[in-house]
């Protein structure tokens, strides 16, 4: 691993503490052939799985209850299986219109020199 590409203690210590903290509210899952992404807040109660452009290993999906809830998320990561974090930050009403079935896209954290568009719904 180069040096441009090491963290610092205070930042590995930040990213761990992230990491943890998403854990308990973001539930991660794998990449499939499916890109369907509608199952929305429904009777299922499931969440919804967010596309993310020039993907390579990276993953999100927001629980229903974080989408009931409706409040804002700060520093969601989208790793999954990347080499590398990459986080984004979701508002209130961004959150409130991604549980009505609105297309919501925010722009990822840059890392190793790119950022990714992450599309809900």
């Amino acid at each position: 691993m180069s040096d441009e590409h090491a963290l610092t203690r205070r930042e590995f210590t930040l990213e761990s503490a992230l990491a943890i903290l998403s854990a308990a509210t973001i539930t991660i899952t794998g990449c499939g052939d499916d890109d369907d992404n509608s199952t929305g807040t429904g009777p299922s109660g499931q969440g919804e799985v967010g596309t993310i452009s020039a993907n390579h290993g990276h993953v999100i999906a927001l629980t229903s209850t974080q989408i009931t809830a409706g409040g804002a998320l700060t520093g969601v990561p989208i790793m999954g299986t990347a080499t590398h974090p990459h986080f984004i930050d979701l508002t209130a009403a961004q959150i409130v219109a991604i549980g009505q079935n609105q297309q919501v896209s925010v722009v990822s954290t840059t890392n190793d020199a790119h950022n990714h568009t992450v599309t809900f719904n």
